[in-house]
């Protein structure tokens, strides 16, 4: 019984920090900066909000369990700096729910990749919907080539870039052994500060002139609320759970962007998106739910 309480719990904390990140794409959109400088800035703010934290709640670093890690920390800042840069600019591109419809196709990653990478097995059932998935992924690919308006397949390209960066992000922190979340977090976003600053500075320099105070309200919103807040919650309670079950919790994260791009920003979506939609999270969805078994989606 405490075992299962216990699941439920990094279930619900990873289902929270998975629901401040849906709402990204909302800021992200209407930030007048590239996207790796959004993404500079939101790991930067990040970092700097958890390091306050871990130092106001006396937190201790073992660096002999972050030598350990090392490796694994190191390409998983590279995931999150890459999943972040393609994330924005898909925003940037195409509408917030296409964007997103076609990022989180990353679940379907995970589910494909988990048998190789984790070596958890991957039923008859999975296998359905992952074709399942991948129907639907045409279906919002045929929406995108029928919009007149805006570049919404390169939108959709990007998206699905990031989708792989975000599956391997998934992934990659299954293997972070003896660091608690915070620690994780804020190692992870410290890196990524580490390695854009001068991916940034040498590709197209900081524009000062975009830098208003919206922007920096925004920026400020999604370093901490997002970056900071919303990471350490999701990579918290996904060490406890396996890859498969991380996907289906995924599903909120894409449901967040839709009902904000529809019910705040008034994005329409057509019958086609609707579909695809349907066809991609569903199938993730009953991909990860209870089997007549009654197996538990967390690891035991």
């Amino acid at each position: 019984m405490q075992q299962r309480i216990l699941g439920n719990s990094n279930i619900l904390v990873s289902s929270i920090g998975l629901g401040i990140i849906g709402a990204v794409g909302v800021f992200a959109k209407y930030i007048d900066m590239s996207s790796s400088e959004i993404a500079f800035f939101l790991s930067l703010i990040g970092a700097l909000f958890l390091l306050v934290v871990f130092v106001w709640t006396k937190q201790k670093v073992f660096w002999r369990s972050v030598k350990k890690n090392a490796t694994v920390l190191f390409i998983a800042s590279i995931t999150l700096s890459g999943n972040w840069i393609f994330l924005f600019q898909a925003y940037k591109e195409t509408t917030i729910a296409t964007a997103a419809l076609s990022y989180y196709f990353a679940p379907v990653l995970v589910i494909i990749l988990s048998p190789l990478i984790l070596k958890e097995k991957l039923s008859l059932k999975k296998a359905i919907c992952i074709g399942t998935a991948l129907l639907g992924l045409f279906f919002i690919l045929q929406n995108g080539r029928m919009e007149a308006s805006g570049n919404h397949l390169l939108g959709i390209g990007y998206g699905l870039v990031a989708a792989g960066f975000y599956a391997g992000l998934t992934l990659v922190n299954k293997f972070i052994r003896d660091l608690d979340g915070l620690a994780s977090t804020l190692l992870q976003l410290g890196l990524s500060v580490v390695m854009l600053f001068p991916f940034v500075l040498f590709s197209e320099g900081i524009n000062f002139n975009a830098i208003n105070s919206t922007a920096i309200v925004l920026m400020f919103v999604l370093g901490i609320v997002h970056g900071g807040i919303g990471f350490y919650f999701f990579f918290a309670g996904m060490k406890v759970l396996n890859g498969q079950s991380i996907a289906v919790l995924s599903y909120i994260d894409p449901l967040t962007s839709l009902l904000i791009s529809v019910l705040v920003i008034g994005e329409r979506m057509t019958l086609q998106q609707l579909i695809g939609a349907v066809l991609l999270l569903g199938s993730i969805w009953i991909g990860e739910t209870r089997g007549r078994d009654g197996k538990e989606m967390i690891t035991h």
